[in-house]
């Protein structure tokens, strides 16, 4: 049994990218309810993976009346088994009538390991730092995984039917652009309902033996942001590429056989992922940014005379905006670039053959 657990726990991963579930694979998944302490701070965190991104909301509490909500982004490494995430936007803070401070003051950046030691048991273990400065270890994370949750929320509903269908981007998408939006406003009470539609109480007429009283009227409830937030379905990648201002970042000559393009994160490793285009084509996608090179060859007889290469930011990280550096070598001269993508605009690469060399091939 040992044995099997351990299995399922190193291939949950690739598991995951096949899309065959099983009700033992699914304890295995990273999605799910997490409950434990971040820095010694009771907190509750569900994690939902799409891909290789991970979104979700964190709870961090002293009791089901004192707490903080945050929304979450991060991403997982099935290779290394790491998971890192961070309070991305505060939704939600609650305070207690015997609490004067509500815990999660703080947002954090958390990376923890993906623990399997048996007996059905998950762990995340890792560290807490600051979310804008990773190398400032706040303390602890040490997490497990369990069936049950303190603070009912849109995510359940994933979360319970991730094996059902739910796993699906668009349901995922869908839930977070509902789930992402601010519910409350610190100092203000915020009527937060179950479901879509209000019951409104109805003042029943009185009784002919009574006292007269005045005749009251029918007052509707107003909407939370949470109800004026519309369904709405995420561009794809290929929709964002069209709508984006297209930004000149380097211009590179085309000569000898192939041309070796290198991408790194440019700053701090906080989950940037990219698409590249080339000539209007999706060529690569959900490419994360490391410290690690992420490399692709291009044969120089098979591009055009001219050429665009172009970076469409598929996510900010935790630190805006999305910025690679890239380095290319064309017949063993190296040129580099800062590549800088936004919500608003994608960089270009133009890659152009010198006239003597396109001439030369139309000659042979």
């Amino acid at each position: 049994m040992n044995y099997k657990t351990r299995t399922i726990c190193v291939a949950f991963g690739l598991v995951f990218l096949f899309g065959f579930f099983t009700n033992s694979s699914y304890s295995q998944m990273i999605t799910g309810v997490w409950k434990g302490k971040i820095n010694k701070k009771k907190t509750e965190v569900k994690i939902v993976q799409k891909g290789d991104s991970l979104l979700g909301t964190s709870y961090y509490y002293e009791s089901e009346n004192n707490y903080r909500r945050y929304s979450i982004k991060g991403y997982f490494d099935p290779n290394t088994n790491q998971a890192v995430w961070w309070d991305d936007q505060l939704l939600e803070e609650k305070n207690g009538k015997l609490n004067v401070n509500t815990p999660g003051k703080i947002p954090y950046l958390l990376s923890a390991d993906f623990n399997c030691p048996g007996s059905d048991k998950m762990f995340l273990d890792g560290d807490a730092a600051l979310k804008n400065k990773k190398e400032s270890i706040q303390g602890p994370v040490h997490l497990e995984k369990t069936g049950e949750t303190v603070f009912p929320d849109e995510w359940d509903f994933i979360i319970d039917n991730y094996t059902a269908g739910a796993s699906d981007p668009y349901y995922i998408d869908s839930v977070a652009s509902i789930a992402g939006v601010p519910v409350e406003i610190p100092g203000e009470k915020i009527i937060q309902p179950k479901q879509n539609d209000l019951p409104v109480k109805r003042n029943e007429p009185a009784k002919a033996n009574s006292t007269p009283v005045q005749k009251a009227e029918t007052v509707k409830v107003p909407d939370t942001p949470k109800q004026e937030q519309k369904l709405t379905i995420k561009k794809t990648i290929e929709e964002e590429f069209k709508i984006r201002e297209k930004v000149i970042a380097a211009d590179i000559p085309l000569t000898g056989d192939s041309i070796e393009l290198r991408f790194y994160d440019n700053a701090e490793i906080d989950g940037d992922s990219i698409s590249l285009f080339l000539n209007n084509k999706l060529i690569f996608q959900h490419i994360r940014l490391t410290a690690a090179a992420y490399t692709i060859k291009l044969p120089v007889n098979e591009l055009n005379e001219n050429n665009e290469l172009v970076m469409v930011a598929e996510n900010l990280g935790s630190i805006p905006p999305n910025t690679s550096y890239m380095l290319a070598i064309v017949n063993a001269k190296r040129y580099e670039a800062i590549l800088r993508s936004t919500e608003n605009s994608s960089a270009v690469i133009r890659l152009t053959k010198p006239k003597d060399q396109t001439n030369n091939a139309i000659k042979n």
